[in-house]
């Protein structure tokens, strides 16, 4: 019998149907009665054993759901998880399957809809294979998209393209669309365990899921049952709205144990220096990782309040062609100029955290065999923080970094690292799907193209352009504050202007200052917008934007009264204006505004930069220009005595 289902957001502005038709299952999304994702099919390729078809409807049942939750560290203090759920079982009529019945799940938020599979577990049914999944998400003809290509070595470190939908490759999620000028989607998943992650292909006239695949071809192999991640279909009016969107960390369940011992940091690095040639990661006369060099970085943080130090090529390993000699690291064993004991009493003795360093080059296997002694290596001098790394486009040398095999490797060290009580930040990682709301210990990760591709890798609107689709799936370690811009090894493309605003633009709870200490010497004035910005936010305002040309973000400090607000361009100069809307009536703020020199942009001039202050209120509004490649950062004090309560206009 064919039916249809409809489910509602509270708000009433998005819909998503389940189709049975024929046996068949589809579905469809809208927004204000508009359709986003026309009919659409959901189907999966089993083993012979397990074929799945010829559906019927057992049951259905909706509920409704609204509960606050406070994130351990995030981009607000408070979100609120609201939506419809329609819970649906289905029997299986492919008669000799062992596979009788299987379930599907749909919600509605108010910024967008998800739905999700499951195999339970039942009689007969023991191990069984998913060859491939093949959800459809077809999207109106000549639709806009912002994507990155799939499948290739680099993993996800590409620079965004616009395309025509049906023009794109193989592309990786999240996945950006422009409907049209007043209808915006964003396609992702969430929750993602167990599985390889979803990769988005154009075939005949719809968007496919594909799912990252094993060496052997197979998506996913499983034993009694499995659980989907979230297939999600953020909405909204604006692309900029898209930056609001809580769906994904809504969409993942809470932390089951307690996370209080996990805190945000602002760290330096013995790193930039060696993209820059000054130092390398092996050994030999410019080796980086050095007791000396380390206790100058040390001493630097100390003075400055840079709260950590990461120390990258101190264990033995690193010599020769590192990036394919993963079966070389050792995790315990330091190198004869580096004594990593000494480093750690002198870091405690300073009040400075140490980040650990694994970088694996992808030999799993190598750094698993070690991870017991690895851990407790650490938590013995009193590291609580750790940098991983899996450089290689495979993992020992035949996984896809986003399979079956990659995803649960990624999961393994979370969980032991949440057994020490220690924080990540994973580069070469897994794509961000909401897991760090149920594992916090995961503060932030790589997934994308960061700074240290500068030198002519990251073009001007490649920042606004991460804004409204890489940052939607969370953290991004994107290393920012490098002030010596003109180095012939690295020119970056940006003014000084926008390194500062990037702290508060790109969201991350561990955020590194990125250059080498001597750098900052000579704008001790703009490096004091680095000293005080935070890391942890108690609310965050997008308050305008275009993708890939512009973007303006405000951010309220989680532990003062203080605002943060940056802003970015791409190519293009501009004038912008903004209110102050979002401040607090009661309160009047001292602006230190760091913006770009008249004369500044990203191909000269780069350090032209034009800081002053002035006293405003939330009735107020600032006017100022952007450079190409340019940016703005301003710093909102609160003036006003602690006891009045703070205002939430605007507030999201």
């Amino acid at each position: 019998m064919d039916k249809k289902l409809t489910l509602i957001s509270p708000d009433a502005k998005n819909q998503i149907s389940f189709i049975l038709e024929n046996g068949e299952i589809y579905y469809s999304t809208r927004r204000h009665y508009k359709a986003n994702i026309k009919k659409s099919h959901i189907h999966l390729d089993m083993d012979e054993a397990s074929s799945l078809g010829n559906f019927q409807l057992i049951s259905n049942e909706e509920s409704l759901h609204d509960e606050e939750w406070f994130p351990v560290l995030g981009q607000k203090e408070k979100i609120n998880n609201r939506y419809r759920e329609l819970e649906i079982e289905l029997q299986n009529g492919k008669e000799y399957s062992n596979i009788k019945t299987i379930k599907l799940y749909f919600r509605a938020y108010d910024d967008g809809v998800a739905f999700r599979y499951e195999i339970p577990e039942q009689e007969g049914l023991s191990k069984f294979i998913i060859k491939s999944e093949n959800i459809c998400f077809r999207v109106s003809d000549r639709a806009q998209a912002w994507w990155i290509p799939a499948y290739q070595p680099d993993r996800y470190e590409y620079i965004y393209q616009k395309t025509l939908v049906e023009d794109m490759p193989a592309v990786h999620t999240p996945l950006t669309i422009e409907i049209n000028p007043d209808a915006f989607i964003a396609i992702h998943e969430a929750e993602l365990y167990n599985y390889g992650a979803m990769v988005l292909n154009y075939k005949d006239e719809h968007l496919v899921s594909e799912i990252t695949p094993l060496s052997d071809g197979v998506v996913g192999r499983f034993e009694k049952s499995f659980l989907s991640p979230w297939r999600v279909i953020m909405q909204a009016d604006k692309a900029v709205d898209l930056i609001s969107s809580d769906i994904i960390l809504n969409l993942n369940r809470k932390p089951s144990e307690d996370f209080s011992w996990v805190k945000p940091l602002k760290f330096m690095g013995i790193w930039w220096g060696m993209f820059l040639g000054e130092y390398t990661w092996g050994s030999g006369e410019r080796h980086g990782a050095t007791t000396e060099n380390a206790k100058k970085y040390i001493d630097y943080c100390a003075k400055y309040g840079i709260g950590g130090l990461l120390i990258e090529g101190w264990n033995k390993g690193w010599d020769g062609d590192w990036t394919k000699n993963g079966h070389l690291f050792n995790f315990t064993s330091a190198y004869d100029d580096f004594n990593i004991r000494e480093i750690a009493n002198y870091a405690k003795e300073k009040g400075v955290e140490l980040v650990g360093h694994h970088e694996t080059s992808g030999d799993i296997a190598n750094y698993e065999s070690q991870i017991n002694d690895a851990f407790d290596f650490y938590k013995e001098l009193g590291i609580k923080y750790i940098k991983t790394g899996y450089v290689g486009s495979r993992m020992n040398h035949s996984e896809l970094h986003h399979s079956q095999f990659g995803v649960n490797h990624y999961q393994r060290i979370i969980e032991k690292a949440a057994q020490y009580n220690m924080m990540l930040d994973i580069h070469e990682p897994i794509k961000g799907t909401g897991t760090e709301r149920t594992w916090p210990n995961l503060l932030t990760r790589e997934g994308g193209r960061g700074q240290e591709y500068e030198g002519g890798g990251i073009p001007p609107a490649h920042v606004p352009s991460i804004i409204f689709t890489r940052m939607l799936s969370g953290a991004f370690d994107y290393t920012p504050g490098i002030f010596d811009l003109a180095n012939p090894v690295k020119r970056v493309t940006s003014t000084l202007a926008r390194q500062l605003a990037l702290y508060v633009i790109i969201y991350s709870p561990m955020q590194m200052v990125a250059d080498r200490p001597e750098q900052y010497k000579n704008h001790m004035d703009a490096f004091k917008f680095i000293q005080d910005v935070p890391v942890d936010w108690g609310a965050t305002v997008p308050i305008s934007g275009a993708i890939g040309d512009y973007v303006i973000i405000a951010r309220r400090d989680k532990n003062s009264k203080d605002w943060f607000v940056g802003g970015v361009s791409g190519d293009n100069e501009r004038v912008v204006e903004f209110e102050l809307s979002f401040l607090s009536e009661a309160r009047k703020y001292n602006a230190e505004i760091y913006q770009d020199g008249d004369s500044a942009h990203w191909r000269d001039n780069q350090s032209d930069i034009f800081i002053y202050q002035k006293e405003v209120t939330s009735a107020d509004s600032v006017k100022l220009r952007i450079a190409p490649g340019g940016g703005f950062a301003i710093k909102l004090t609160s003036l006003n005595e602690d006891n009045l309560t703070e205002g939430n206009c605007g507030v999201i």
